[in-house]
């Protein structure tokens, strides 16, 4: 029976699909990690170090996937089934003060930006 060597191709495939797994930011569990740019710019921003520990990040982004998830399933069952709404997220949140002003004035800025598209779009097909 014959030992693997290093040099055999077996070994490279091995090496080759982790290395693809790290650089596509895939963790331990194998799920890809989608926000850990903006969690450590936003950790930063309140106060953390520059630089915060992998760990830290991973385990915020947890807190946050479960979030979306669980605001996103029960937006589901609040409006039409199987479907999710603008509306439906407003009730979820309409009693949390902090929540529902954020959701307006994303809502508010949301409106103005597609208003000046609109005009920045009329402006460009008149010349």
């Amino acid at each position: 029976m014959a030992t693997p060597t290093p040099d055999t191709p077996e070994n490279y495939d091995q090496f080759d699909e982790e290395e693809s797994e790290q650089q596509l930011g895939a963790t331990a569990s194998g799920r890809k990690r989608l926000f850990s740019k903006e969690l450590r710019c936003m950790m930063y921003g309140f106060g953390d170090d520059q630089n915060p520990y992998t760990e830290s990040v991973d385990f915020l982004e947890d807190l946050v996937m479960e979030f979306i998830t669980e605001t996103t399933h029960r937006a589901m069952e609040v409006g039409r089934t199987g479907r999710v709404q603008v509306e439906d997220i407003i009730f979820l949140v309409r009693k949390d003060p902090r929540k529902y002003a954020r959701v307006k004035d994303l809502l508010t800025m949301n409106e103005e930006l597609k208003k000046a598209r609109k005009a920045f779009d009329e402006v460009k097909y008149v010349e």
